[in-house]
């Protein structure tokens, strides 16, 4: 009985004591929101881009864009020569060959070109690259893909077959950092995405690859080494001849344009018969005062890879804004214990939030928002959200993608005013298409629409007539076949 008695005590003080514990968390949960609000309105206020601030910034890319094309080392921006003066027109044909190489797979692909009938066929493989040959030699790396390029082309059918005389060519896409030398030569900068093959830094990878195909005896000529910008420019150009921009939103971000060759001044090669030349803008490391950076950008960059650098890229591109989210709710747990008393130990690893998770939240139009709910639970193991914590979240994702759709548009409407696309000529408005590819424009719809709209709004509704976005697909893949076709050796032959 006695026993009976101190359970029940135990029991009482029990429920009193957690009777307590509830009052004390119901009184701690306004308490609790103002303290999230006030970092969401302070995230908010530091991420705000009004038109004017914008219009600032381009102005800001315009200067950094002549600075760049001043002088190899006046900017920021490296802005690049190509060495591509001859874009493709639509009238070109023939078949040719590229080899898109920027990651731990690489692309062969055939295209054939029949003139004004456009793109007859295409076929292309995706070989994977064994690891140890991402850290080996250069030899290894360069006989292994000549040897997947010879089996590719040994394969093709007796259509495919050239005239006497002629070696097939290729366009090659090589997406790391190079110093190009002309359309078909460049030196290789620096390796990343994983890659680390010392003996190749300071080697023309066009060289490397064609002695590869002479040991595997492929006869093939490689008549462009290409930008994957550049090459998104070429297969908007192909089908569009109002295309003079392109702009890449995916993991990374750069742009690329066409610019009047007495614009370069740092250019001392001769004059390109089109008195055009295509420049590779290396827009990512864009950096100005006028960008709206908060401290969580700040802290984001010092821990990166390459501090002080791309900080453009670092607000506006797929590789960051999933890791800005994830920052700023780690501020919020931590700081406002918006998930509960204790911070979620999966909250604290980088980069364990990324873009297309934070755009599927985004999108989540369910009343409960149960992708949101789905997404903290799988992603961050964070359960038993409240219907309020979870449209937060989607307000977040609005405000970063906002900021970075508008930055991105002031980004173009700097290369607008560079160019002289902004205002009309002799009463009448050059009609601009802008390329647009990358998986960040083409999947996350919240973010294109607000680049779209923004672009309209800081140029007008006249000019806005002028300008038109379209989506233009693998400039790393076809858009290199078509510079290989725009830059073909026989052309003069050809008489084209």
């Amino acid at each position: 009985m006695v026993m009976s008695k101190v359970a029940a005590m135990i029991g009482g003080d029990a429920i009193i004591g957690e009777a307590a514990l509830i009052q004390r968390q119901h009184a701690r949960r306004p308490q609790r929101w103002l303290k999230v609000a006030k970092i969401y309105n302070e995230f908010e206020e530091e991420c705000a881009t009004s038109n004017e601030k914008l219009k600032q910034i381009a102005d800001a890319m315009t200067m950094e864009m002549h600075a760049g094309l001043a002088s190899e080392d006046g900017s920021k921006l490296k802005m690049l020569v190509s060495y591509v003066e001859n874009l493709p027109t639509g009238d070109e044909e023939g078949v040719y060959y590229a080899l898109d190489l920027g990651g731990t797979n690489f692309r062969v692909l055939r295209v054939q070109l029949a003139g004004k009938s456009g793109i007859k066929s295409q076929e292309f493989v995706e070989v994977p690259i064994p690891p140890q040959l991402m850290v080996g030699t250069k030899q290894e790396l360069f006989d292994y893909i000549a040897t997947e390029l010879a089996k590719f082309v040994g394969d093709e059918s007796d259509k495919f077959h050239l005239r006497p005389g002629r070696q097939r060519e290729l366009g090659f896409t090589f997406s790391f950092p190079v110093m190009q030398l002309s359309i078909a030569s460049g030196t290789l900068m620096r390796w990343t995405k994983g890659f680390s093959i010392d003996d190749m830094v300071g080697q023309d990878v066009v060289s490397e690859l064609t002695q590869a195909m002479k040991r595997k005896g492929i006869d093939m000529h490689v008549s462009a080494l290409v930008n994957d910008t550049v090459g998104t420019l070429a297969r908007g150009r192909y089908d569009n001849n109002d295309v003079a921009i392109a702009v890449i939103m995916g993991t990374g971000t750069n742009a690329a344009y066409v610019e009047q060759a007495q614009g370069i001044p740092k250019w001392h090669g001769p004059p390109p018969k089109s008195g055009e030349m295509v420049i590779n803008m290396e827009w990512g490391n864009f950096s100005s005062s006028h960008l709206p950076l908060t401290g969580y950008d700040t802290a984001l960059d010092i821990e990166s890879l390459n501090p002080g650098q791309q900080m453009y890229e670092k607000m506006i591109s797929g590789m960051y804004l999933g890791e800005i989210l994830r920052r700023v709710l780690l501020r919020m747990a931590d700081g406002a214990a918006l998930f509960g008393d204790t911070i979620p130990p999966k909250l604290k690893t980088p980069f364990v939030l990324r873009t297309p998770e934070m755009s599927a939240m985004h999108h989540d139009t369910s009343k409960d928002l149960r992708v949101v709910r789905h997404k903290l639970k799988d992603i961050l193991e964070i359960c038993n959200t409240s219907l309020k914590t979870r449209k937060l979240i989607v307000e977040l994702c609005n405000v970063i993608a906002t900021r970075g759709a508008r930055l991105t548009a002031a980004g173009i409407l700097g290369i607008l005013k560079k160019t002289g696309r902004d205002i009309a000529k002799n009463g009448e408005t050059p009609k601009t298409v802008i390329a647009m590819d990358g998986g960040l424009y083409e999947h996350y719809t919240e973010y294109r629409k607000h680049l779209e709209n923004t672009l309209h709004e800081l140029v007008g509704d006249e000019l806005a007539e002028c300008i038109k976005l379209v989506h233009s697909n693998d400039g790393s893949g076809i858009g290199a076949a078509l510079l290989t076709a725009s830059h073909s050796r026989y052309l003069a032959i050809d008489g084209s």
